[in-house]
């Protein structure tokens, strides 16, 4: 299917094509392994490590070595003896064995970008008829709550 050029693309669309050839030279086809690291291995080892890249043996896809940096010596010691765990993970998110070791590197981690806390308003009266008269056909009031919660967050972005 082609896109025709008056029309608007998603970023995400574009971003991968930009990316492609930077990951690629690191080994890593598309950043979805850096973008999901957290998912991966956990909030505790993501805030402690970055997968710098992967090296693959001479024409294969497959059975690589993992670059691992790590800010933490005690963390790196813990890490050697979870490795099979991780390989596991790891592997699992590529859908085949793309890592078989992991090389750890000790040192700095390169800084990640500050998270922008977006201001919440509150919601109009209007908004609150609004939200609640949708909210009108569900029974359940537990799940009611949670809707309204969900409804307001969604509402008041801005």
């Amino acid at each position: 299917m082609t896109i025709r050029r008056y029309q608007s693309r998603s970023i995400s669309a574009t971003v991968e094509k930009l990316t492609r050839p930077i990951f690629g030279k690191r080994g890593f086809g598309q950043g979805t392994m850096i973008n999901d690291w957290p998912n991966i291995t956990g909030s505790v080892l993501a805030q402690h490590t970055f997968p710098e890249k992967i090296s693959y043996p001479r024409g294969e896809r497959g059975n690589g070595t993992l670059h691992l940096r790590i800010d933490s010596p005690a963390l790196a010691l813990e890490l050697q003896h979870l490795e099979p765990q991780l390989l596991e993970r790891i592997n699992t998110h590529f859908g085949y064995r793309a890592v078989s070791s992991i090389k750890i590197i000790q040192g700095a981690l390169p800084e990640k970008p500050q998270e922008i806390e977006l201001e919440k308003r509150e919601l109009t009266p209007s908004e609150e008829a609004v939200l609640d008269e949708r909210l009108n056909l569900v029974s359940d009031p537990d799940l009611k709550e949670a809707l309204r919660a969900l409804g307001g967050e969604i509402t008041t972005r801005d």
